[in-house]
């Protein structure tokens, strides 16, 4: 039962956002658009932002929880993306509120551990240094993370599908090129 009155104060909040900025919601519009007590409210969250930060970490293990099931980098990428594309109002509000750092750290989370996945696997046959490894997926993330905020910035038009496939054409290889590469510079010397 708690994780469902949880569940309906969250999903009130989703609705909520999508209709009007951050600024705009308090406690008491979640409670009335749930049926429960402000009481209820702070059983489970100390204000809006530990429920915005909650939403996040949950969308979050949605999608990092999955990584086996994933055959792509891409993949993973598409399920945290669709939560946005799906909530596109709500997640550009929050982008334009103080919790715009929430937003950035959910796409860093998300982007770094599918594209750190998707590199160890395709570096899983040579032997490279681990630390070499989170350094590519680093670099990769912020860049996928940087686009989709540039898309966010930009009042979200067009759909960052494109730009994902686009990004899974030009990295096909990429990353295992890279240290084949680099394998092969330090036998030269």
């Amino acid at each position: 039962m708690s994780q469902f009155t949880k569940k309906a104060i969250i999903d009130a909040f989703v609705e909520l956002i999508s209709e009007r900025p951050l600024s705009k919601i308090t406690v008491k519009d979640i409670v009335t658009r749930c049926g429960v007590n402000r009481n209820t409210f702070y059983y489970y969250f100390e204000d809006i932002y530990a429920l915005i930060d909650e939403l996040f970490q949950l969308e979050t293990e949605k999608v990092i929880g999955n990584e086996e099931d994933y055959q792509s980098w891409q993949e993973a990428f598409y399920k945290a993306i669709d939560f946005v594309y799906k909530n596109k109002q709500g997640v550009y509000h929050l982008y334009k509120s103080i919790s715009r750092e929430q937003v950035e750290n959910y796409l860093n989370r998300v982007s770094y551990n599918n594209i750190l996945a998707f590199a160890k696997r395709e570096t899983a046959d040579l032997s490279v240094d681990g630390e070499d490894v989170e350094l590519i997926a680093s670099f990769y993330a912020h860049a996928l993370t940087g686009l989709v905020l540039d898309w966010l910035g930009d009042g979200m038009r067009g759909n960052p599908r494109e730009y994902i496939e686009r990004l899974g054409v030009l990295l096909d290889g990429n990353i295992r090129h890279c240290f084949l590469k680099n394998r092969q510079t330090d036998k030269d010397v």
